[in-house]
């Protein structure tokens, strides 16, 4: 029989970017050091990021918070449509808005979902082999934080558009064996002063 321990997925969004995405901008900066003191006692064993500058500078800044906790760059963590739906999934009222809103979306981003939502599900969810918690950190794009936060709440594919995360935000998802997947925190920014808090979110989600 196969021994399975709680595995505890800490999610975050990369710190604010600069205009053009190549990196990130002083707040941002600000916002993942920050992060990184708030994490610095939980027993993370790896610091998991996408391959983007963005969020590559966003795991270096944490990691240089912590003690020794190994980056590890992943293409499934990077930004990326984790799934399209058709206007028949999407509740009517909503339809237009968001089919307008994926229309935009570049192809590169529309074509990579199909292989590496998948990859994402099945690298960083789930219980862990052993008798031992592991805690990991993956540092992501919104995108994929809404399609592994609709996944642990067992909502339909397409329920990943409106899941919206702040800059440098905490979400932690425990998967415990022979349990549902548990929220813990979603979209946390206490470890942020005010004016840190909200990048990320159209000014509309401010509240």
């Amino acid at each position: 029989m196969t021994v399975t321990a709680a595995r505890y997925l800490y999610l975050t969004r990369h710190g604010e970017a600069l205009p053009d995405e190549s990196g990130l901008t002083e707040a941002g900066r600000r916002q993942a050091e920050l992060l990184g003191k708030r994490l610095h006692e939980v027993p993370l064993t790896a610091i998991h990021h996408g391959p983007l500058n963005r969020a590559e500078q966003t795991a270096r800044i944490i990691g240089d918070q912590l003690d020794g906790v190994p980056l590890q760059c992943s293409e499934a963590a990077g930004d990326y449509v984790p799934y399209l739906p058709t206007r028949e999934e999407l509740p009517p009222e909503a339809a237009d808005a968001w089919i307008e809103f994926l229309d935009q979306l570049t192809a590169e981003e529309r074509e990579q979902g199909p292989g590496l939502a998948p990859a994402a599900l099945a690298r960083f969810t789930g219980p862990v082999s052993g008798d031992v918690p592991r805690h990991e950190l993956l540092v992501t794009h919104n995108f994929l934080v809404g399609w592994l936060v609709r996944a642990a709440l067992g909502a339909p594919n397409w329920r990943w558009l409106g899941i919206n995360h702040a800059n440098a935000a905490l979400t932690v998802i425990r998967y415990a064996p022979d349990r549902p997947p548990a929220m813990l925190l979603f979209n946390d920014t206490g470890h942020l002063p005010v004016e840190l808090r909200w990048t990320g979110f159209p000014q509309e989600l401010h509240v």
